[in-house]
């Protein structure tokens, strides 16, 4: 079935057009709903919610730009409102959790598995993992985010850098990152 006949269907709420359109796009969003969601069951609740909107808005796409995009938004506000309608977003964070190690964008090798990062990002306070998905890996500006979140650019500019702190130290916990040698370097210069 074309993206075209897809959308049709959907519109005229015929439940083989629906089924296909959650056959292809559920595993995609799924993992969106994951990187969010505290465990699978959250992120599958996630999900379903999402579908709903998608299949009650879909009047409302138009075809103004790619439709997985359009779809794709759709799970990502679902899973804010959804984390703020449960106060999750709001549970404090300590600057505690947040350690001194450097950060820097490139410190992260590509070459480890995705499936390893997501549970690490998984790991970090609901927060610091929010703010992380919506800046690096969904794309949206600090701007943006502090409307859909209704928090200070500043704050989730500062989030981000907690985020990506503890991130990095979580990875270096489980051995899938090296410690930079700047800071192997300062630590054995602090012992003499």
């Amino acid at each position: 079935m074309t993206e075209e006949a897809i959308l049709k269907g959907c519109l005229q709420s015929d439940p083989a057009a629906q089924k296909e359109l959650y056959n292809r796009y559920s595993p995609k969003m799924l993992s969106v709903c994951y990187r969010f969601a505290h465990n699978r069951e959250d992120a599958e609740d996630m999900l379903q919610e999402g579908f709903i909107k998608i299949f009650s808005q879909m009047h409302t796409f138009g075809n103004r730009g790619a439709f997985e995009g359009w779809i794709r938004r759709i799970m990502v506000h679902t899973c804010i409102n959804i984390l703020k309608k449960n106060k999750k977003f709001n549970e404090s964070v300590d600057i505690i959790h947040a350690t001194a190690v450097q950060v820097r964008e490139e410190s992260v090798p590509s070459i480890v598995q995705a499936k390893q990062i997501v549970e690490c990002i998984r790991m970090l306070p609901v927060g610091y993992r929010t703010v992380l998905n919506l800046y690096a890996i969904e794309g949206y500006s600090h701007r943006e985010i502090g409307t859909m979140l209704e928090i200070e650019e500043s704050t989730s500019r500062s989030q981000y850098t907690r985020a990506k702190a503890m991130l990095q130290d979580i990875l270096i916990r489980k051995n899938i990152l090296q410690k930079p040698k700047e800071d192997i370097e300062w630590l054995a210069a602090m012992k003499r």
